[in-house]
């Protein structure tokens, strides 16, 4: 180029000869994409005054862009000091480059470009309004849309689609809608960017239904279909449907055609209805797996619960990464394997996998189902090494830990150190004050919440209203739960009548509690009418208690709790009559009562042998395991420091005498786990609570005092 222009000939005109045969192009086409190499080549043309042509330019950009986007910076660099006349094509690649950009963090430079490239009076193309969709948020990109209507680009059929999945992205299901309705034609590109929105969007009904249209119009189903469907049947869990569908794809889809994303849909959607016998039959027949088809088997069976054969597939698996280790963590803590979690967590450390925050949540709750507080602060302090105390997400977790483990004290001092309280970590908070008793506690926490600026969301108000019923803190209560909608914006659900029926029932105002379930808006649930029975028993009204035994029995017909407590009030009442009956239309419907456990606990303080014998009856349980309740259990203060006092617990389990360390606060008493025996005990005398936990699950034995224990134990 530099010779003819020395030998008098005209320059290069762009316009004329639009060619890669100059050496300088065909070395840049050439380039291996070197960060030497290529600046190499961009001074030579700059040496020969080429970058300051048009087509040289956008095949510097073309490279700098699109063949190694690494290079985007420099890109950037040219545009902006060397490109005095850009054209639509250089725009575009810009544009699509700023897109790739804003896509992993947002950014204003592509409706930037976009303005000076209307200021130039250069008019767009499709390609360029397709790379602002790629970039923008919905509210720019409804000025995008109107700008395609304004220059006729809106029937082209690519650019309308795009149009189409930038508002279903957005969450404007509505506006989509509206787009998908105005089409002449709907064409199978279309009706899968509209399913696949709305199994996206959680809306899987109205994905079903669109597809029953999709089937009218006579749109045959193709991949991209059923992956849509079988991920709709997933989230909702319907295996019937699914397998319509799996029946589906055999039939109308070539084996040779489903690939390795229709099979790994096929996968999930088994492993998440529980279907893991056709699962496997699925992956042994798929012709390609790859880590997504492996992670699924796994994290289905430990879903299920069979993690024998999901240690299995995670054994044999080519290659095991962080989802994989995660997947199997979560399936042993989900099943209150805790031995087995704390093995594979420390198999992942030396296999050098490096956890994550997924990890860190999954340890917590292995932990906080355990309930050991020496095991709770060894995972703390990991996480605190790993994370470090800056994320609201993990402070959440490590407060319910806490909470579970007995600890508030601790509970709290993680939620202090939090810098960011979102909505999730107060909480979190106000849960755990709840759960040991310490409703004032819980809500000045809740109005604190509030003057720091974080709005209450409807869990939130679940736990403010349980934290109210705990505390027997009625007025209080009532207050918040009348300005639920006018205050805070939120619908009452069926969680907060619950705990509003609960405190009306344990304040004894048992005809308010009835008329309140009656008025709600949506159906009550069993435990609804289970604690307006268990109140009237408590408080020895017959007539609360058969409308609330009627109540509960049309929902659970073949349950005997309701039938047990009506039968036992009628009896401490004398009224033999009504208890028999109870018992005969117990025997005449088949429910019988399951087996009981009895048990005797005395409590004494072994300074001056001073001991005061409590009777104790317990509540009725389903017997899963041989595993056998503690017969006797002695507690004894031994001192204690900062509100904490030290007992030890002596329990008699088949004739083997335990002693266990024991911490309380105010109270509540905590105690470790002893041969699946876990002991929660009041010093206040009001509950004993034993905790047996077998391979299945742990039952619940609430142990009611018929008096106090003494003084000396506050």
């Amino acid at each position: 180029m530099a010779s003819t222009a020395g030998g008098g000939r005209p320059p290069w005109d762009p316009t004329v000869s639009l060619r890669l045969g100059h050496p300088a192009l065909v070395l840049l086409e050439r380039c291996g994409g070197g960060a030497r190499p290529f600046k190499a080549i961009l001074a030579h043309m700059l040496r020969l005054r080429l970058a300051f042509e048009t087509f040289p330019m956008s095949r510097l950009l073309h490279f700098a862009t699109v063949s190694f986007p690494h290079h985007a910076r420099a890109a950037e660099i040219l545009f902006e000091h060397f490109t005095p006349r850009p054209n639509l094509y250089i725009y575009n690649l810009m544009l699509s480059s700023a897109a790739a950009a804003a896509s992993s963090s947002p950014s204003r430079r592509p409706a930037a470009l976009y303005m000076s490239m209307l200021a130039s009076s250069i008019p767009p193309d499709e390609q360029t309004f397709l790379s602002l969709l790629k970039s923008e948020r919905r509210s720019v990109g409804k000025q995008v849309h109107a700008h395609v209507v304004v220059t006729g680009l809106h029937s082209r059929v690519y650019l309308r689609n795009s149009l189409i999945k930038m508002y279903l992205d957005a969450g404007d299901v509505e506006a989509a809608e509206a787009m998908f309705r105005c089409a002449p034609t709907a064409d199978a590109v279309s009706c899968n960017i509209m399913l696949s929105g709305y199994v996206k969007g959680g809306c899987s009904g109205k994905a079903l239904r669109f597809f029953r249209g999709m089937a009218s119009r006579g749109i045959g189903v193709d991949q991209y279909t059923a992956v849509a469907l079988l991920a709709c049947c997933g989230r909702l869990k319907k295996a019937v449907l699914g397998r319509s569908v799996h029946g589906v794809v055999v039939r109308r889809i070539g084996v040779a055609d489903r690939g390795l994303i229709l099979s790994n849909a096929l996968l999930d959607m088994y492993a998440k209805c529980g279907e893991m016998n056709m699962a496997m039959r699925v992956f042994d027949e798929a012709g390609e797996r790859d880590g997504i088809s492996w992670n699924t088997m796994v994290a289905g069976f430990a879903n299920a619960g069979v993690l024998d054969l999901a240690s299995k597939y995670f054994g044999v698996a080519p290659a095991r990464d962080i989802i994989s280790w995660n997947a199997l963590l979560g399936g042993y803590a989900r099943y209150e394997e805790f031995s087995a979690t704390m093995i594979l967590f420390h198999d992942m450390l030396a296999s050098s996998v490096i956890p994550d925050k997924v990890t860190a949540v999954t340890l917590i709750s292995a932990v906080a189902g355990k309930g050991a507080l020496n095991s709770a602060r060894s995972i703390h302090g990991w996480v605190v090494k790993e994370h470090g105390t800056q994320d609201s997400f993990l402070a959440s977790a490590l407060v319910d830990m806490y909470c579970k483990c007995g600890s508030v004290k601790l509970a709290y001092a993680v939620f202090e150190k939090a810098v960011d309280k979102d909505v999730t970590l107060w909480t979190a908070m106000i849960s755990g004050l709840a759960f040991h008793g310490h409703g004032d506690a819980a809500l000045d926490l809740f109005w604190k919440m509030q003057a720091e600026g974080t709005e209450p969301n409807g869990v939130t108000l679940v736990a403010v209203l349980s934290a109210c019923s705990h505390a027997g803190l009625l007025d209080e209560g009532c207050k918040i739960f009348d300005t639920l909608k006018q205050r805070f914006n939120i619908e009452p659900g069926v969680e907060h009548f619950g705990c509003m029926v609960d405190l009306l029932a344990r304040s004894g105002r048992l005809s308010d509690a009835v008329d309140l379930a009656r008025r709600m808006p949506m159906k009550p649930s069993r435990s609804l009418w289970g604690s307006i029975l268990s109140a009237s028993s408590a408080c020895q009204n017959t007539e609360v208690a058969e409308t609330a035994s009627k109540e509960l029995l049309s929902l659970e017909p073949a349950e005997e709790g309701g039938y047990v407590l009506l039968s036992n009030l009628y009896a401490a009442e004398g009224q033999w009559n009504y208890c028999n009956e109870v018992r005969e239309n117990m025997e005449r419907k088949g429910v019988r009562k399951s087996a009981g456990i009895e048990a005797d606990f005395f409590i004494h303080k072994r300074s001056n042998c001073r001991v005061h014998q409590e009777q104790f009856c317990t509540s009725t349980v389903k017997k899963k395991s041989s595993t056998s309740m503690c017969s006797f259990m002695n507690v004894d203060k031994i001192g204690g420091n900062n509100g904490w006092q030290r007992y030890h617990i002596l329990i008699k389990l088949q004739s083997v005498r335990l002693l266990v360390p024991v911490q309380q606060w105010n109270n509540v008493v905590t105690v470790h786990q002893v041969s699946g025996i876990v002991i929660l005990a009041s010093p206040l005398g009001k509950c004993i609570r034993a905790v047996e936990k077998t391979d299945v699950l742990l039952k619940f034995h609430y142990l009611h005092s018929t008096a106090s224990i003494h003084d000396e134990y506050k």
